[in-house]
């Protein structure tokens, strides 16, 4: 009969962990059986959000099945740093259970980014803005190429470059594509729009009216038109009024548009979140 933290392990595992987990020298690609209170998180994991359900489906799983799959990590001072298996981690100690099957494996920080990331898009568990960020933090902290980023993680180099575009989106869409409002394929519409406005008010408009992809690439494909359309007859505007709102344009930084009636016309001031207008608003007002 077994016993003990035997009880973790999934049956593949078995032939794989002896009956102690002292009985084992630990080197790195060994499996060994860790104390859950000696792991610690990596606050650089690309996965930024847990969903609370099924975090407490997998821990249903776990206390019925144990753990099938060992968690990576590295040692660190008095204990581990997950490199992946972060939601099977904490699943496991919201089962109970008081150790889980760890592969040990050397890595640098660079390293360990890069094995969270290739583990959780083999398990497509990662959020599309949660995969760009770690894409952003190989690139912009690691020093990694975009070429050598896609070799890396066996994406293609244009799927990377189309992932970090999306970090470019206001940050209110982020939140809607970071909870699964928005899906990739709506970012991927947005990204597709002139400005940030026009952007997170058609976002706002997914949500609400819950578009479809293609309805939304639909309003992207109608809106560019308009636009292209509006633009061409602000620029047919007269020389004093281009030269205006090329005036305005520079005081406020931001997109003016000008358009003239027979008795009249208008000023268009774009600006892009509370902030953006706030900053408007203290320029014309002279503060």
């Amino acid at each position: 009969m077994e016993k003990g933290p035997r009880k973790v392990l999934g049956k593949g595992l078995r032939a794989l962990i002896p009956e102690s987990a002292g009985d084992m020298e630990e080197k790195a690609g060994s499996v060994i059986l860790c104390p859950v209170d000696k792991i610690r998180p990596n606050e650089d994991q690309p996965r930024q959000a847990f969903d609370e359900e099924k975090l407490k489906e997998l821990a249903e799983s776990i206390r019925a099945n144990g753990v099938m799959q060992p968690i990576l990590v590295r040692r660190i001072d008095g204990g581990y740093q997950i490199i992946a298996g972060e939601r099977r981690w904490r699943a496991a100690r919201m089962a109970g259970l008081l150790a889980v099957p760890a592969m040990v494996k050397e890595a640098s920080g660079t390293r360990m980014l890069e094995l969270a990331l290739i583990e959780n898009i083999q398990r497509e568990d990662l959020n599309p803005l949660e995969e760009a960020e770690a894409y952003r933090q190989l690139v912009e902290e690691h020093g990694l190429t975009q070429e050598e980023l896609s070799e890396r993680v066996g994406r293609q180099r244009s799927t990377v470059a189309n992932t970090l575009r999306l970090l470019k989106l206001p940050e209110e869409v982020r939140r809607m594509l970071l909870t699964g409002d928005l899906s990739m394929g709506h970012a991927r519409a947005l990204l597709s729009l002139g400005s940030a406005a026009e952007q997170l008010e058609l976002a706002r408009s997914i949500v609400s009216g819950k578009l479809s992809v293609r309805a939304t690439e639909n309003s992207v494909r109608a809106q560019a038109g308009a636009g292209a359309r509006k633009e061409a007859r602000s620029r047919r505007g007269s020389p004093a009024e281009n030269r205006l709102k090329e005036e305005l344009q520079r005081r406020l930084a931001t997109k003016v548009e000008i358009s003239s009636r027979r008795r009249g016309g208008k000023i268009v001031i774009h600006y892009y979140g509370l902030e953006d207008l706030d900053r408007l608003v203290n320029i014309i007002m002279g503060n």
